[in-house]
């Protein structure tokens, strides 16, 4: 009921939901594509929506490009593989992708069928154009070999966590800047632009995914830098004991302070962007990031379970995202409701605070902004408004059914 109870997102899912079947019938007919794509959804739904708002061309590019580095994420993670065998598959992965031949079998469930099939995914590389091959290749080279180095090495500072979310997330943000600018869509972003757009991502997810990372078994290597949880704890597991609640929770605000400094990176790299369909691409996962940071920040829960933004603000984030006003909207909306946890008592939140009005006061400056209503908490409808919801969507299914 907590989408039926917040009427604005109830058209949202339900356009969410059409799109989500237009992507099974788009799939292509060759073996190698609809493979791509079939695994594109297996492994990321989210993505697979997300990528929708490209054009086809270059489409089939990021498709690739983000499947070769699921390749290389699948060997990094996978805890079995004995680093003498790991480091040079890591180091050599780019030019794997030319060889259709190349197998190696590792991961598991989605991932270790994408392993074991990572020939037509390596077939369909080799259909793109040379400037889509060269962008690809590049950055599953510099990533490859920076996975490298943090497999023998642990994130102890700032530094290192910089650098490590560079190398996994940062350098896709470069990725997606060549190819955008190889299809002749972009103009060719900073490569500092291009590394805030992953590494807002990248960090927003490791604050996310502390308490599935730290109970896997086996157990996965955490990229919570010490210098900012042995300010807190002894050990980062103890963390999520709940005796140990307040330091976890200063910790987390720390944590997401921490990343909020690439937001107006972020909100420029955007700004910058022509084609529409680019801007839809980069901008949804961006808005997500940044009510994710909303949602985790100040929030004990994050050590408890399953934190993330409700699947009908999802769905009304991908729907209304269509211009920088949105964009601007969305940042200084989330960027008020974290601004509204802030406890002075807080260790970080001095700092907290002033990255927080930067970015309020970047979007505000713009004189884009328009309001739209986003909220983390309880729906304040009451039960009338739920009737109507109910009675909307029968209608949208039923038109849409009746075509």
């Amino acid at each position: 009921m907590g989408a039926l109870s917040r009427p604005e997102e109830v058209v949202a899912l339900v356009k969410l939901r059409v799109a989500a079947g237009q992507i099974k019938r788009q799939i292509p007919a060759e073996e190698h594509w609809a493979f791509a794509y079939d695994m594109l959804q297996k492994v990321s739904r989210s993505f697979a929506l997300v990528i929708q708002q490209l054009g086809p061309e270059l489409r089939n590019a990021v498709c690739i490009f983000y499947l070769v580095l699921r390749a290389l994420d699948t060997v990094e993670d996978d805890t079995s593989i004995p680093n003498d065998v790991k480091l040079p598959i890591l180091r050599d992965f780019y030019r794997h992708v030319y060889n259709p031949d190349w197998r190696y079998s590792c991961g598991t469930n989605h991932y270790k069928v994408l392993m074991d099939k990572f020939r037509l995914v390596s077939t369909a590389f080799l259909e793109l154009g040379e400037g889509y091959q060269k962008a690809i290749e590049e950055i599953t080279r510099r990533m490859g070999a920076g996975m490298a180095k943090f497999i023998c090495q642990e994130v102890e500072t700032i530094d290192d966590y910089n650098e490590y979310c560079h190398y996994v997330a940062g350098l896709v943000g470069y990725g997606l800047s060549r190819l955008f600018h190889a299809a002749g869509t972009e103009d060719l972003a900073s490569d500092q632009l291009s590394n805030s757009m992953g590494l807002f991502l990248q960090k927003t997810n490791i604050i996310r995914d502390y308490l599935e990372d730290i109970n896997e078994i086996p157990k996965c290597r955490m990229f919570w830098p010490r210098e900012i949880w042995s300010k807190y704890a002894d050990k980062l597991e103890d963390l999520k004991y709940e005796e140990n609640s307040e330091k976890a929770v200063q910790c987390l605000n720390d944590m997401v302070t921490n990343a909020l400094v690439h937001a107006e990176d972020c909100l420029q790299y955007m700004s910058a962007l022509k084609d529409n369909t680019n801007f839809r691409f980069c901008a949804i996962p961006q808005i997500m990031a940044i009510g994710t940071c909303a949602i985790c920040y100040n929030n004990v829960k994050v050590f408890r379970g399953v934190v993330k933004m409700r699947r009908g603000l999802t769905a009304r984030i991908i729907d209304e995202t269509k211009s920088m006003s949105d964009v601007y909207s969305a940042f200084y909306e989330f960027s008020s409701l974290l601004e509204s946890k802030i406890d002075d008592n807080d260790p970080s939140s001095a700092l907290t605070r002033k990255r927080v009005e930067a970015i309020k006061r970047t979007c505000k400056s713009s004189g884009l902004l328009k309001r739209r209503g986003y909220d983390l908490e309880k729906s304040k409808y009451r039960h009338m408004l739920i009737m109507l919801a109910l009675l909307l969507v029968a209608i949208i299914f039923g038109v849409l059914y009746a075509k």
